[in-house]
């Protein structure tokens, strides 16, 4: 609709109105006074011996006296509102002590009894009353107060009358009763027992369900039309990414989503560009000296964006950073070491090369194999400067992972996030590094505690988990700001493609308690 109720307006709407209408129709219509009742048995004699009755049957009979076609009925009468029912409620004359009244048609009553209450205070009600008795085909009851949820329980014994067919089946019992102020003209109420919801219940979650539906509907319908109009930050162009390899798959789904709303966009993402933090660099600014630092009067490449984890060191002056977001990083081992906690003293040992069996730390009797990054690797570089007190990793025994000697401890080094987890996971014994988001769902491996704490940003926080770091993108000088670079940049920070990080373990700035700093608050 336009210059109107929108739809997704209407369908709120109705979405609030159908709760509403049902607490209203539980609290205050069906909420007052109402009287039920339920037929909880109704059985021939040839069927009465299984029932848990049976006794109370058995004992009824012994008057000697042959039935002619026996049955038996339990009548469960309960207070089903939500406010109590006094004596006085009943509909009936002032000196009549009778409140309900149930008979049976095609049948006589020859034997009754109070078989339950739900509370003992109820038991006195029937001991003397005078408004209970049988005659004939006729039950009554009387004027017994119950309070809400309160319940009784009645057992008849009957028989066919005469006249009625043998063989045919007999009519359901007759119950009647009043209540003053009760609902519907306070008419006694068959009630039935529900396993999951009453059928107005379950109406009123069916609607629910429709509206839940429609508004999904609405809001699926309406991302695709609004897909078709440009953001403001939307600029034609190809756009260049490198670097970080823990930050490639978050990165990734955010220009998914951006060339999806931005037609003149393309993004393409490649394996050989996301090779690493400083690889990353290198190449932005190699790209940008090849165009020229003068160029446009001094304004930065438009096309080009590296992420790294951590930020630059003293070099690459004409490299501008931007924190996007704080990576938590982890330990990843294989399960067959048969840890997944280890302190920060352990970790260190292990990385010196003082521990090289996991029996060493308590589990199991397997060689200690650590499979790292390549240098220029940022999750490498901050284990090395925030884990292992800036001390370097061991020589590397193995230039090949797949073909590293099992039997004995060693180092092995990958170029990819992914291929790290992969040996890692096939690799007995395996220890390495990694964000960890990727690691969380890969399977064969655990993520390591350090010292009891695991990588979240709670840890972080409180100084206690140290393997983290802030995720950083860099341009080459300050890109114009209509250009692809800028407008990518301001949706990946400000815009919807921030929500892509933190599928993937990442929190973005934006969300911390300092976001220029980009980094725990301890």
């Amino acid at each position: 609709m336009s210059g109107g109720f929108s739809w997704e307006s209407a369908v709120a709407a109705l979405g609030l109105a159908i709760p509403v209408g049902a607490a209203l129709w539980e609290f205050g219509f069906a909420g007052r006074k109402r009287l039920g009742y339920r037929v909880q048995m109704d059985t021939t004699a040839k069927n009465a011996d299984t029932h848990p009755h049976a006794g109370v049957l058995r004992q009824m009979q012994q008057n000697g006296t042959s039935l002619v076609d026996p049955s038996f009925v339990l009548l469960r009468i309960q207070n089903s509102g939500w406010t109590h029912i006094d004596a006085n409620d009943y509909v009936v004359r002032d000196d009549d002590q009778v409140g309900i009244r149930i008979s049976f048609p095609g049948r006589r009553v020859d034997g009754m009894v109070v078989t339950e209450y739900s509370h003992d205070y109820l038991g006195p009600c029937f001991e003397g009353a005078a408004g209970l008795r049988m005659d004939n085909g006729l039950i009554e009851l009387p004027r017994v107060p119950l309070n809400r949820g309160t319940h009784y329980k009645v057992l008849a014994v009957l028989e066919r009358d005469p006249d009625f067919p043998a063989g045919r089946k007999f009519p359901d019992p007759d119950v009647v009763a009043g209540i003053k102020g009760g609902v519907r003209g306070g008419r006694i109420k068959k009630t039935e027992s529900h396993t999951f919801a009453s059928k107005p219940v379950m109406v009123f979650i069916a609607l629910l369900v429709l509206i839940a539906a429609a508004q999904s509907f609405t809001t699926f319908t309406r991302d695709d039309a609004t897909a078709q109009a440009a953001p403001v930050d939307c600029a034609e162009g190809t756009l260049t990414l490198s670097g970080s390899t823990a930050f490639k798959e978050a990165v990734a789904e955010a220009a998914k989503r951006y060339v999806r709303k931005c037609t003149g966009a393309r993004i393409p993402i490649t394996d050989n560009t996301f090779n690493g933090s400083v690889a990353g660099l290198d190449s932005l600014a190699a790209a940008g000296r090849k165009a020229g630092t003068g160029k446009a009067g001094g304004a930065g490449l438009p096309d080009r964006l590296a992420f790294t984890d951590g930020a630059k060191g003293d070099g690459r002056p004409q490299l501008l950073p931007r924190p996007v977001a704080l990576s938590l990083f982890t330990l990843s081992v294989n399960k067959d070491a048969g840890v997944q906690d280890l302190s920060l003293k352990q970790v260190r040992q292990i990385y010196a090369g003082e521990i090289t069996n996991w029996s060493q730390v308590n589990g199991n009797n397997v060689p200690v194999h650590l499979v790292s990054r390549h240098p220029g690797s940022g999750t490498r570089s901050t284990l090395v400067s925030q884990v292992l007190d800036d001390k370097e990793l061991l020589e590397v025994t193995s230039g090949d992972c797949a073909g590293m000697d099992r039997s004995k401890p060693g180092r092995c080094e990958v170029g990819d996030t992914g291929i790290l987890l992969d040996t890692v996971a096939s690799t007995p014994g395996a220890l390495g590094h990694s964000e960890a988001g990727a690691a969380l769902t890969h399977e064969g491996i655990n993520q390591v505690r350090i010292a009891g704490y695991q990588a979240t940003v709670e840890g972080a926080d409180a100084g206690a988990y140290p393997y983290w770091q802030t995720e950083f993108a860099y341009t080459y000088g300050e890109p114009p700001a209509d250009s692809i670079a800028a407008g990518f940049l301001r949706y990946l920070t400000e815009g919807a493609g921030k929500d892509s990080l933190p599928a993937h373990g990442h929190r973005p700035c934006s969300e911390l308690e300092k976001p220029l700093l980009c980094r725990p608050v301890g």
